[in-house]
């Protein structure tokens, strides 16, 4: 009978404690994402969405492709950060992508998605490190900064093959709060 009670705690305590394990892990990773799953209801002071944006998605997080031709409908400009959440540049741009993203919310589309956790996100964009940023004008077509933008912040311009048409710009590496500000003022968002 000992025997048997012993093979049983071997089997037991170890499962048990792998399983806890498993619980506060999946506990940590819900609370740790710099995407946010839900979509702010209001904008600046309360102020509701004008009805053309009403079923616009603002989360943060992306798990799929980004549907950009769907986003330009919108009229918004397109921010969207290609990275990981265990990488630490992208680690240090959470904070100003959240908070971007939340300020935002009705004027621009700010976004996140982690490549490595849904590594189809990146299928239909040029990325070649992490973090990098796909940047859209309002219009749809890709965002071409001034002389003055460029200087200061390096961008890179990806064109179609046969065609010659400017497709991307892209940044490669963290940006700061402020140069997304810069960016996005430039893109005519206030």
């Amino acid at each position: 009978m000992t025997q048997k009670k012993s093979l049983i705690l071997k089997i037991v305590i170890p499962v048990l404690i792998v399983a806890v394990i498993g619980v506060i892990w999946l506990i940590k990773a819900s609370n740790n994402q710099p995407g946010e799953t839900s979509s702010p209801q209001n904008i600046e002071n309360g102020a509701e969405l004008p009805e053309h944006l009403k079923d616009a998605d603002f989360s943060l997080a992306v798990t799929a492709e980004v549907d950009f031709a769907a986003l330009a409908e919108y009229g918004l400009p397109v921010i969207v950060d290609y990275g990981s959440d265990s990488c630490i540049p992208c680690k240090q741009m959470a904070p100003a992508l959240k908070t971007l993203n939340e300020e935002m919310t009705g004027k621009a589309f700010v976004k996140f998605a982690d490549v490595w956790v849904y590594t189809d996100a990146a299928n239909n964009v040029p990325i070649q490190v992490i973090p990098t940023q796909v940047l859209f004008n309002a219009d749809g077509t890709p965002f071409v900064p001034s002389d003055e933008l460029a200087a200061e912040i390096e961008f890179s311009m990806y064109s179609d093959k046969t065609s010659g048409d400017h497709v991307f710009t892209v940044h490669q590496g963290g940006l700061t709060e402020e140069q997304m500000r810069s960016i996005l003022k430039e893109m005519g968002v206030e």
